[in-house]
C-alpha cells in the first residue's frame, strides 16, 4: 500500500479482471463505497484508492456478496491494510477517541508496540 500525497493509500490490483467474475458488478461495488477504482495506462492492472474506512466497507461489501471469484480480493486487501502507516494510525484512534489498544489493533492489525505508541502519543498531546 502506497500513501499518495493527499495522504489516500493507493492499492495495486494486478490483472483484476482476470481472476473475478461479474466484474462490473465489483467495480460498481467498490465505485459505491466511495473508492477510486482505475487501471494503469493500458495494461490489465489496476489500483484502488481508498481510505482505511472505504477499505471496510469494500471488505464487507465483498464477504457479504456470494460471489466466491470475489474472495481472494478480501484476503488481498486486508493483507494490504496491514501496512498502515503511523499518521494513519493516529487518524483511526482520533476518529474514536476512547479506542482501547485491544480494539485498535484488532480493527488494524497493527502490532502491540504500534498500538501502545499510537495510544500514548493522543492520551500525552491532550493533556498538554
Amino acid at each position: 500500500m502506497k500513501t499518495s500525497p493527499s495522504h489516500i493509500p493507493t492499492i495495486n490490483l494486478p490483472s483484476l479482471l482476470r481472476k473475478v467474475m461479474k466484474a462490473y458488478a465489483l467495480k460498481a461495488g467498490i465505485r459505491e463505497c466511495g473508492c477510486e477504482l482505475y487501471r494503469i495506462g493500458r495494461s490489465r492492472n489496476w489500483q484502488l484508492k481508498a481510505t482505511f474506512e472505504q477499505l471496510e466497507q469494500v471488505v464487507a461489501f465483498i464477504q457479504l456478496s456470494e460471489e466466491p471469484s470475489w474472495q481472494w480480493l478480501v484476503s488481498y486487501l486486508i493483507n494490504q491494510r496491514q501496512a498502515l502507516s503511523h499518521e494513519e494510525l493516529i487518524r483511526i484512534a482520533k476518529l474514536k477517541p476512547d479506542i482501547t489498544i485491544n480494539q485498535l489493533m484488532a480493527r488494524t492489525d497493527c502490532t502491540i508496540a504500534e498500538a501502545r505508541k499510537v495510544i500514548d502519543e493522543l492520551e500525552w498531546s491532550e493533556e498538554l
